[in-house]
């Protein structure tokens, strides 16, 4: 075991997994940084965790946030493209956090990607992590990289928003066979244990994070339904249709509530591996003992990623779902 008085760096601490990740950090008595794009974001590390920039375009300033830092957590990606960030300038910049690490003196980088990356995959995000994973193989420090498949548990987007939408709906549309393709979701509280022990590790380690749980998509959306007491139609569509049923509905919340991409990717089963379970909190146990409050706000990527001075779980969105004022 490492001296727990050596400093540990976190990518987004104030947003989803890095929040768990540094709250673990924490409990655990280490020392942590965060470099943020969202510095005045609401936290509850009070002045526990010093914030940096993510200075993407000023390397230099970058290695210096980084100076002293024993392990860096990353946890910086983007869901889709948008015309204010994109995949491959995700990729760009996590090439430049490399770097500044490696030359900062960091020894080793706890590293979030996804299930089955492949460089030759036509879906951005599943190429864009692969070349990202083979950037840090190459760079020298030590490294864990974790896949995980999908996150579940706390402020939470997918899961929380297929509840949403359940609540809300009398017909669920599934894309294609749902019950050819399947995902294994892990909660987010194993993840950033997960996280923390293999940044106690001096093994390098490439690891498929996923929980105790296997299911279908129809599967997923049964227990949810099941576990909120909210039991309805669930009628197989062709994915063509699914996704512009997504953009009129994307419309009504103004974010972007599925893309074609991740459509593409859940169907091809690019979200389901061969590997022990990394985890152990079950999705349906956790949908059951949250039923209360899971879906009841619609959680909005797009109002994480613009409107970065409100707390995550209050993404300006009013409980029915139409962005507030």
């Amino acid at each position: 075991m490492r001296n727990k008085k050596l400093l540990h760096a976190v990518t987004g601490a104030f947003g989803y997994a890095g929040r768990y990740i540094a709250t673990r950090l924490l409990n655990d008595g280490h020392q942590v940084i965060t470099l943020t794009n969202s510095p005045r974001r609401p936290h509850p590390f009070g002045n526990r965790v010093p914030a940096f920039p993510l200075a993407f375009d000023d390397a230099a300033h970058l290695e210096a946030s980084l100076a002293g830092v024993e392990v860096l957590y990353n946890t910086y990606w983007v869901r889709f493209n948008h015309h204010q960030f994109s995949h491959r300038e995700a990729e760009k910049n996590t090439a430049i956090l490399f770097s500044a690490a490696k030359k900062a003196g960091v020894k080793r980088i706890v590293h979030i990607s996804i299930t089955n990356p492949r460089e030759d995959s036509p879906l951005e995000y599943f190429s864009g992590k692969a070349r990202t994973e083979r950037l840090l193989l190459e760079s020298g420090v030590g490294y864990a990289i974790l896949r995980p498949a999908v996150l579940f548990g706390g402020e939470d987007i997918l899961i929380n928003n297929i509840a949403w939408a359940l609540r809300r709906f009398p017909v669920f549309p599934l894309f294609g066979d749902s019950q050819a393709y399947g995902l294994q979701p892990i909660h987010v509280e194993d993840l950033a244990s997960l996280a923390v022990r293999e940044g106690d590790s001096r093994e390098n380690t490439l690891l498929d994070a996923i929980g105790p749980e296997t299911f279908t998509y129809r599967s997923l959306v049964e227990t949810i339904a099941r576990g909120i007491r909210r039991w309805r139609l669930l009628v197989n569509v062709p994915p063509g249709l699914a996704y512009a049923l997504g953009r009129v509905l994307g419309i009504f919340v103004r974010d972007t509530f599925i893309t074609r991409e991740e459509i593409c990717g859940l169907m091809a089963g690019l979200l389901q591996v061969k590997a022990r379970p990394a985890g152990h909190i079950r999705l349906s146990a956790w949908v059951v003992q949250n039923r209360e409050t899971l879906g009841r706000r619609y959680a909005s990527e797009l109002a994480r990623r613009l409107n970065r001075d409100v707390s995550y779980g209050n993404e300006c969105c009013s409980p029915e779902g139409s962005m507030a004022a």
